[in-house]
C-alpha cells in the first residue's frame, strides 16, 4: 500500500507530464521538465517552455490550465503577463516565457542540479 508521500509525488509527476503535453501540443518551444524536488522545498517540478510571443504565451498557459482542470487539478495561483506566465499548483509549477524573458530568467542554469527529465519521461 502506498503512503501519502508517494501518492503526492505521483500525483505531481503526473501534473508535470499533463502540463508538459499540453504546452507541446499548442507549440510550446523547448519545454523541459526539470525535477527540483531534492534541490528545494517549493516544488518537486518545474515545467518550463517559450512562447514566440505573448499572445502565445498566454495561449500556451491558458492551455496547460485547461488540459489540468480537465484532468481534475486545480491551479492555486496564477502569476504574470505579457512576456511571463506562472501556473502554481503546489508540487508544480508551470512558467512560460518569451525567448527574451527565458534567456533572462535562465531557470535551467539557476536549477543546474536539477534533473532534466527527457522527453519520454515527460511528453
Amino acid at each position: 500500500m502506498e503512503n501519502k508521500q508517494d501518492l503526492a509525488v505521483k500525483q505531481a509527476a503526473e501534473i508535470a507530464k499533463i502540463a508538459a503535453e499540453a504546452l507541446d501540443s499548442k507549440k510550446g518551444l523547448d519545454v523541459s521538465v526539470l525535477a527540483v524536488g531534492k534541490q528545494t522545498v517549493l516544488a518537486d517540478y518545474f515545467v518550463i517552455a517559450t512562447g514566440t510571443s505573448s499572445t502565445h504565451v498566454k495561449a500556451l498557459a491558458d492551455e496547460a490550465e485547461f488540459k489540468l482542470k480537465e484532468a481534475g487539478f486545480e491551479c492555486g495561483h496564477i502569476e504574470g503577463h505579457g512576456d511571463w506566465k506562472l501556473l502554481d499548483y503546489h508540487s508544480v509549477i508551470v512558467h512560460v516565457f518569451t525567448k527574451e524573458a527565458r534567456d533572462f530568467y535562465k531557470l535551467e542554469k539557476l536549477w543546474n542540479d536539477a534533473e532534466l527529465l527527457s522527453e519520454e519521461e515527460t511528453v
